[in-house]
């Protein structure tokens, strides 16, 4: 006290001291409030959704964070420097494209894909399912849906799973209108994570396991799973039916489902070119993401793809599913502390070191191709033959297993460098079988590379007649929605 009488501005400065202190607290207490008041509003469902509800909209107006932050997949203007979320003519970019899948339907039209906004635009909208004018046309098996829309449960369930898979793509045109959204992985009663497509349940099952015990942080890579695989459409399961199933039986590697594939003596087409059975890898992103560093760390799919976010006093996954490259603060930096720079150079290396063996492969397999056209025109027979595709169906395999897995030079370098390496070894090996066989049937000259320098000269080349299907195409441009489903969607939403 007696401090306090002789230094009096003291006890000035203690009382304003004590109204600041009073104050901060005060706006603390009131942030926290009314924090907890907003959480508590949010929470309270604003409806009921019921069993096997497809429209996102009525998801979104219980949670409308999840919702509104899905709805930015919408948003096509990232790029990586290799691909991003916009639409890119990936034949146009490399044309060697065209001559790998000669005879199959990916040599007509193959994009880059976009966010799960498109899944139902683009997969219509792509010549492989032969752009329809109503839902009568379309050459593709109705399998073709299972990924694109959280309808598709809805419709197994009130069919039944073999029929869905029964039947021609466009006859469930009508009926397939929703994108990729909430019902895809959600229980519409308790939220939680879910499997909702049976191939996964039933691969899991054939090896003896039970996804029903998996963990929430499994999970969180489980329902990618259930999409981002390689898959296959297996007709003897269920006579007239596409059945969709996951060839994981004799394990999850290269090898092992090409020994699968093997033994079932299954292929996807003939090449138009060799003659060679082979096999469309689609897009084993999880099962290459199981041989990666973050998966034996634990860190999910959703993880570096749909990182936690706050919002209002909310932390919720952000549903905006996109490259992390694109999101670096929230996905890769709460794990790695280098900067933002650092980190995408980082990946960039690893991609760029990948694609440069990868792109030779791709040359020797386009070689490959045209060497075995060139030994059935000079009159090869089948017992020639035989090892040589079977060694350009191993090596493209590989090739096809490590482009298609969307990710895979940064989502396991070690592993995918190894299937590039394994599949140069087939490819050059196959090719000094050939040269061996061209010079007992009396070619001793190099057989000349064609000119497919153009997306055009490829389909050229291959003899694929591009004039009536640009003409169709021209009728379904990317972002046009037939007449069919808009009439649909609109009776869905009233």
């Amino acid at each position: 006290m007696k401090m306090l009488e002789k230094r009096p501005w003291l006890a000035w400065l203690l009382f304003f001291a004590t109204v600041v202190v009073v104050f901060l607290i005060g706006m603390l207490a009131s942030s926290i409030v009314e924090r907890r008041a907003e959480a508590s509003f949010v929470n309270v469902p604003k409806n009921q959704i019921s069993d096997f509800e497809s429209r996102n909209e009525v998801w979104g107006e219980t949670y409308p964070r999840e919702f509104q932050s899905y709805y930015e997949t919408e948003d096509t203007t990232f790029a990586s420097k290799y691909n991003g979320s916009a639409m890119i003519d990936m034949l146009d970019v490399d044309p060697r494209l065209v001559v790998l899948w000669a005879g199959y339907g990916f040599a007509k039209d193959y994009n880059q894909g976009r966010g799960h906004y498109y899944a139902v635009t683009d997969v219509v909208n792509t010549l492989r399912t032969g752009a329809p004018k109503n839902a009568n046309d379309g050459p593709m098996p109705s399998t073709c849906w299972t990924c694109k829309s959280p309808d598709v449960p809805r419709v197994m369930h009130e069919d039944g799973i073999a029929e869905f898979y029964k039947g021609k793509w466009a006859r469930l045109g009508s009926q397939i209108i929703n994108p990729i959204g909430c019902a895809d992985c959600h229980d519409p009663k308790t939220m939680n994570l879910t499997i909702t497509r049976p191939a996964l349940i039933e691969a899991f099952e054939r090896q003896g396991k039970d996804i029903t015990k998996a963990s929430h942080q499994e999970m969180r890579s489980l329902v990618c799973a259930q999409c981002h695989v390689e898959y296959y459409f297996n007709k003897k399961t269920v006579e007239g039916a596409n059945y969709l199933t996951f060839p994981w039986d004799k394990g999850m590697s290269v090898e092992a489902m090409e020994e699968y594939y093997d033994e079932m003596e299954f292929s996807d087409w003939t090449h138009k070119l060799s003659k060679a059975p082979m096999l469309k890898a689609q897009h084993p992103g999880y099962e290459v993401y199981l041989t990666g560093i973050h998966a034996d760390r634990g860190v999910s799919c959703a993880d570096c793809h749909m990182p936690y976010k706050s919002e209002g006093g909310q932390k919720f996954t952000d549903h905006k599913i996109q490259s992390p490259l694109n999101n670096v603060a929230n996905s890769c930096q709460v794990c790695h502390r280098q900067e933002t720079a650092n980190l995408i150079a980082n990946v960039y290396d690893r991609q760029d070191k990948i694609i440069e063996n990868r792109d030779k492969l791709e040359e020797l397999i386009v070689r490959a191709h045209v060497e075995a056209k060139k030994a059935w025109d000079l009159g090869a027979v089948e017992s020639q033959m035989k090892d040589i595709l079977m060694g350009i169906r191993h090596a493209q395999w590989r090739w096809d297993y490590a482009a298609a897995s969307h990710g895979g030079s940064f989502h396991s370098p070690v592993e995918t460098s190894r299937v590039i390496g394994t599949g140069l070894d087939i490819a050059q090996e196959t090719r000094i079988k050939l040269a061996r066989l061209l010079a007992e049937l009396g070619h001793n000259e190099e057989v000349p590379y064609p000119d497919i320098t153009t997306k055009a000269k490829a389909q050229k080349f291959i003899g694929l007649d591009m004039d009536k299907l640009d003409s169709d195409k021209a009728e379904f441009k990317k972002d046009v929605v037939p007449e069919w489903i808009k009439e649909a969607q609109a009776r869905e939403k009233s």
